[in-house]
Protein backbone atom coordinates (compact mmCIF):
# COMPACT_ATOMS: atom_id res chain seq x y z
CA UNK A 1 0.00 0.00 0.00
CA UNK A 2 3.22 2.19 1.05
CA UNK A 3 4.91 1.62 -1.93
CA UNK A 4 1.63 2.57 -4.62
CA UNK A 5 0.57 5.83 -2.54
CA UNK A 6 4.18 6.66 -2.75
CA UNK A 7 4.24 6.33 -6.49
CA UNK A 8 1.26 7.83 -6.77
CA UNK A 9 2.20 10.97 -5.02
CA UNK A 10 5.05 11.27 -6.44
CA UNK A 11 3.69 11.32 -9.75
CA UNK A 12 1.42 13.91 -9.04
CA UNK A 13 4.31 16.47 -7.61
CA UNK A 14 6.00 16.05 -10.48
CA UNK A 15 6.36 19.48 -12.76
CA UNK A 16 3.64 18.69 -15.58
CA UNK A 17 1.31 16.95 -13.49
CA UNK A 18 1.19 19.54 -10.36
CA UNK A 19 1.53 22.44 -13.04
CA UNK A 20 -1.41 21.21 -14.69
CA UNK A 21 -3.42 21.05 -11.11
CA UNK A 22 -2.44 24.49 -10.45
CA UNK A 23 -3.53 25.38 -13.69
CA UNK A 24 -6.97 23.35 -13.37
CA UNK A 25 -7.29 24.88 -9.68
CA UNK A 26 -7.10 28.38 -11.14
CA UNK A 27 -9.54 27.85 -13.80
CA UNK A 28 -11.96 26.60 -11.45
CA UNK A 29 -11.03 30.17 -9.05
CA UNK A 30 -11.81 32.14 -12.24
CA UNK A 31 -15.33 30.38 -13.27
CA UNK A 32 -16.41 29.73 -10.08
CA UNK A 33 -15.81 31.95 -7.52
CA UNK A 34 -15.15 35.14 -6.30
CA UNK A 35 -11.52 34.82 -6.19
CA UNK A 36 -10.62 36.45 -9.55
CA UNK A 37 -7.33 38.15 -8.86
CA UNK A 38 -6.00 34.72 -6.83
CA UNK A 39 -6.92 32.91 -10.00
CA UNK A 40 -5.48 34.99 -12.01
CA UNK A 41 -2.29 35.17 -10.50
CA UNK A 42 -2.21 31.40 -10.32
CA UNK A 43 -2.85 30.72 -13.58
CA UNK A 44 -0.20 32.73 -14.57
CA UNK A 45 2.58 31.95 -12.42
CA UNK A 46 2.06 28.37 -13.61
CA UNK A 47 2.03 28.97 -16.86
CA UNK A 48 5.23 30.77 -16.34
CA UNK A 49 6.96 27.65 -14.92
CA UNK A 50 5.80 25.66 -17.16
CA UNK A 51 7.34 27.51 -19.86
CA UNK A 52 10.95 27.92 -18.23
CA UNK A 53 10.86 24.21 -17.22
CA UNK A 54 9.91 23.43 -21.28
CA UNK A 55 12.85 25.66 -22.29
CA UNK A 56 16.66 23.85 -22.60
CA UNK A 57 19.10 26.22 -20.69
CA UNK A 58 16.68 26.01 -18.03
CA UNK A 59 15.94 22.51 -18.04
CA UNK A 60 19.77 21.40 -18.40
CA UNK A 61 21.04 23.66 -15.71
CA UNK A 62 18.66 22.60 -13.32
CA UNK A 63 19.83 18.38 -14.34
CA UNK A 64 23.67 18.87 -15.15
CA UNK A 65 25.12 19.19 -11.52
CA UNK A 66 22.92 15.78 -11.02
CA UNK A 67 24.55 14.07 -13.88
CA UNK A 68 27.64 15.29 -13.17
CA UNK A 69 28.55 13.16 -9.89
CA UNK A 70 30.04 10.28 -11.81
CA UNK A 71 32.10 9.92 -15.14
CA UNK A 72 31.43 7.74 -17.88
CA UNK A 73 33.20 4.70 -16.96
CA UNK A 74 36.62 4.14 -19.51
CA UNK A 75 38.32 1.17 -18.07
CA UNK A 76 39.56 -0.36 -14.91
CA UNK A 77 40.13 -3.33 -13.20
CA UNK A 78 38.47 -6.17 -14.89
CA UNK A 79 34.99 -6.69 -12.98
CA UNK A 80 32.72 -10.29 -12.71
CA UNK A 81 29.39 -8.92 -12.72
CA UNK A 82 27.23 -5.33 -14.42
CA UNK A 83 24.25 -4.60 -12.55
CA UNK A 84 21.48 -2.93 -14.62
CA UNK A 85 18.57 -1.28 -12.76
CA UNK A 86 15.82 -1.33 -14.12
CA UNK A 87 13.72 1.02 -15.73
CA UNK A 88 10.70 1.79 -17.76
CA UNK A 89 9.37 -0.93 -19.95
CA UNK A 90 6.69 -2.62 -21.52
CA UNK A 91 6.20 -5.98 -23.65
CA UNK A 92 4.90 -6.42 -26.83
CA UNK A 93 6.44 -9.76 -28.65
CA UNK A 94 5.47 -7.95 -32.05
CA UNK A 95 7.74 -5.27 -31.56
CA UNK A 96 11.83 -5.14 -32.21
CA UNK A 97 12.91 -6.12 -28.76
CA UNK A 98 14.81 -3.09 -27.98
CA UNK A 99 11.48 -1.37 -28.61
CA UNK A 100 10.07 -2.38 -25.36
CA UNK A 101 12.48 -0.46 -23.38
CA UNK A 102 10.71 2.70 -22.39
CA UNK A 103 12.64 6.38 -21.45
CA UNK A 104 15.80 5.57 -19.39
CA UNK A 105 15.68 2.16 -19.83
CA UNK A 106 17.28 1.31 -23.15
CA UNK A 107 20.08 3.28 -22.58
CA UNK A 108 20.97 1.72 -19.63
CA UNK A 109 20.80 -1.74 -21.43
CA UNK A 110 23.33 -0.09 -24.07
CA UNK A 111 25.79 0.73 -21.57
CA UNK A 112 25.54 -2.82 -20.10
CA UNK A 113 26.19 -4.25 -22.82
CA UNK A 114 29.33 -2.27 -23.67
CA UNK A 115 30.73 -3.00 -20.06
CA UNK A 116 30.11 -6.62 -20.60
CA UNK A 117 31.73 -6.47 -23.78
CA UNK A 118 34.89 -4.41 -22.13
CA UNK A 119 34.93 -7.63 -19.42
CA UNK A 120 35.25 -10.35 -20.78
CA UNK A 121 33.58 -13.34 -19.14
CA UNK A 122 31.61 -11.41 -16.86
CA UNK A 123 27.74 -11.59 -15.69
CA UNK A 124 25.11 -9.01 -16.61
CA UNK A 125 22.53 -8.83 -13.94
CA UNK A 126 19.03 -7.06 -14.46
CA UNK A 127 16.48 -5.98 -11.50
CA UNK A 128 13.05 -5.11 -11.66
CA UNK A 129 9.50 -6.47 -10.83
CA UNK A 130 6.62 -7.02 -13.04
CA UNK A 131 4.08 -4.62 -13.70
CA UNK A 132 0.49 -5.43 -12.49
CA UNK A 133 -0.90 -6.52 -16.23
CA UNK A 134 2.49 -7.61 -17.54
CA UNK A 135 3.85 -11.45 -17.31
CA UNK A 136 7.22 -9.81 -18.19
CA UNK A 137 9.22 -8.41 -15.41
CA UNK A 138 11.70 -5.69 -16.03
CA UNK A 139 14.38 -7.56 -15.05
CA UNK A 140 13.35 -10.44 -17.98
CA UNK A 141 12.74 -7.60 -20.36
CA UNK A 142 15.85 -6.27 -19.99
CA UNK A 143 17.75 -9.69 -20.31
CA UNK A 144 15.82 -10.38 -23.46
CA UNK A 145 17.19 -7.18 -25.30
CA UNK A 146 20.76 -7.92 -24.19
CA UNK A 147 20.50 -11.08 -25.52
CA UNK A 148 19.01 -9.60 -28.83
CA UNK A 149 22.57 -7.76 -28.97
CA UNK A 150 24.65 -10.61 -28.76
CA UNK A 151 24.80 -11.71 -24.73
CA UNK A 152 24.48 -15.41 -24.13
CA UNK A 153 21.64 -16.34 -21.81
CA UNK A 154 24.11 -18.06 -19.60
CA UNK A 155 26.09 -14.72 -18.79
CA UNK A 156 22.54 -13.27 -17.76
CA UNK A 157 21.08 -13.32 -14.06
CA UNK A 158 17.39 -11.71 -13.57
CA UNK A 159 16.58 -10.59 -10.29
CA UNK A 160 12.56 -10.63 -10.32
CA UNK A 161 11.26 -9.29 -7.53
CA UNK A 162 12.52 -5.62 -6.25
CA UNK A 163 10.09 -2.99 -6.82
CA UNK A 164 12.31 0.43 -6.14
CA UNK A 165 15.82 0.33 -6.04
CA UNK A 166 16.07 -0.03 -2.23
CA UNK A 167 14.84 -3.24 -2.49
CA UNK A 168 17.49 -4.03 -5.65
CA UNK A 169 20.40 -3.14 -3.83
CA UNK A 170 19.08 -5.59 -1.29
CA UNK A 171 18.73 -7.98 -3.44
CA UNK A 172 22.43 -7.54 -5.20
CA UNK A 173 23.67 -7.63 -1.30
CA UNK A 174 22.04 -11.44 -1.07
CA UNK A 175 23.91 -12.38 -4.76
CA UNK A 176 27.07 -10.86 -4.60
CA UNK A 177 27.82 -10.15 -0.97
CA UNK A 178 31.35 -7.73 -0.92
CA UNK A 179 32.86 -8.27 -4.47
CA UNK A 180 33.05 -5.28 -6.32
CA UNK A 181 30.66 -4.55 -9.51
CA UNK A 182 29.87 -2.78 -11.92
CA UNK A 183 26.26 -0.63 -11.42
CA UNK A 184 25.06 0.55 -14.30
CA UNK A 185 21.74 3.53 -13.99
CA UNK A 186 21.20 6.61 -15.63
CA UNK A 187 23.19 9.44 -14.78
CA UNK A 188 20.57 11.68 -12.95
CA UNK A 189 19.74 8.50 -10.93
CA UNK A 190 22.73 6.93 -10.02
CA UNK A 191 23.79 9.43 -6.96
CA UNK A 192 20.84 8.28 -5.04
CA UNK A 193 21.37 4.47 -6.25
CA UNK A 194 25.02 4.70 -4.76
CA UNK A 195 23.48 5.56 -1.76
CA UNK A 196 21.30 2.75 -1.27
CA UNK A 197 23.80 0.05 -2.97
CA UNK A 198 26.74 1.48 -0.03
CA UNK A 199 24.32 1.11 2.73
CA UNK A 200 23.88 -2.77 2.10
CA UNK A 201 27.91 -2.86 2.88
CA UNK A 202 28.36 -3.14 -1.37
CA UNK A 203 30.88 -2.13 -3.41
CA UNK A 204 29.72 -0.53 -6.40
CA UNK A 205 31.23 0.97 -9.00
CA UNK A 206 29.36 3.54 -11.00
CA UNK A 207 28.65 3.40 -13.87
CA UNK A 208 26.39 6.40 -15.72
CA UNK A 209 24.23 5.62 -18.49
CA UNK A 210 21.36 8.20 -20.17
CA UNK A 211 23.01 11.48 -19.73
CA UNK A 212 20.76 13.98 -21.06
CA UNK A 213 21.75 17.67 -19.92
CA UNK A 214 23.53 19.31 -23.24
CA UNK A 215 26.58 20.88 -22.80
CA UNK A 216 27.75 20.71 -26.47
CA UNK A 217 26.44 23.77 -29.02
CA UNK A 218 22.81 23.59 -29.99
CA UNK A 219 20.88 25.82 -32.60
CA UNK A 220 19.74 28.79 -31.20
CA UNK A 221 16.03 28.03 -31.87
CA UNK A 222 16.13 24.86 -30.10
CA UNK A 223 17.86 26.90 -26.88
CA UNK A 224 14.54 29.32 -27.02
CA UNK A 225 11.46 27.40 -28.31
CA UNK A 226 9.81 25.53 -25.33
CA UNK A 227 9.68 21.60 -26.23
CA UNK A 228 8.36 18.49 -24.23
CA UNK A 229 11.83 17.03 -24.49
CA UNK A 230 13.29 19.58 -22.11
CA UNK A 231 10.43 19.59 -20.29
CA UNK A 232 11.14 15.71 -19.42
CA UNK A 233 14.58 16.89 -18.61
CA UNK A 234 13.19 19.04 -16.01
CA UNK A 235 10.86 16.06 -15.21
CA UNK A 236 14.00 14.14 -13.92
CA UNK A 237 15.29 16.80 -11.95
CA UNK A 238 11.44 16.57 -10.12
CA UNK A 239 11.87 12.78 -10.26
CA UNK A 240 15.26 12.22 -8.59
CA UNK A 241 14.95 15.62 -5.96
CA UNK A 242 11.59 13.72 -4.55
CA UNK A 243 13.48 10.68 -4.40
CA UNK A 244 16.40 11.78 -2.49
CA UNK A 245 13.65 13.54 -0.15
CA UNK A 246 11.92 10.02 0.35
CA UNK A 247 15.26 8.38 0.81
CA UNK A 248 16.01 11.42 3.61
CA UNK A 249 12.78 10.74 5.22
CA UNK A 250 13.36 7.05 5.70
CA UNK A 251 16.93 7.51 7.42
CA UNK A 252 19.25 6.72 4.75
CA UNK A 253 20.36 10.59 4.05
CA UNK A 254 23.58 10.45 5.01
CA UNK A 255 26.13 9.73 2.33
CA UNK A 256 28.19 6.61 2.73
CA UNK A 257 31.06 6.74 5.27
CA UNK A 258 29.97 9.08 7.63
Amino acid sequence: MLFELKKYLGGLLLPLPFLMLLMGIAIVLLWFSRWQKTGRTLLTLSWLALLLLSLQPVADRLLKPIESRYPTWRGGPPVEDIVVLGGGYTWNPEWAPSSNLINNSLPRVAEGVRLWLANPGSRMIFTGYSAPTNPVTTAEAGARVAESLGVPRSAIITLDSPRDTEEEAAAVAQLLGDKPFLLVSSASHLPRAMIFFQRQGLHPIAAPANQLAITSPLQTWEKVMPSPLWLMHSDRVGYETLGRLWQWLKGRSAQPGE
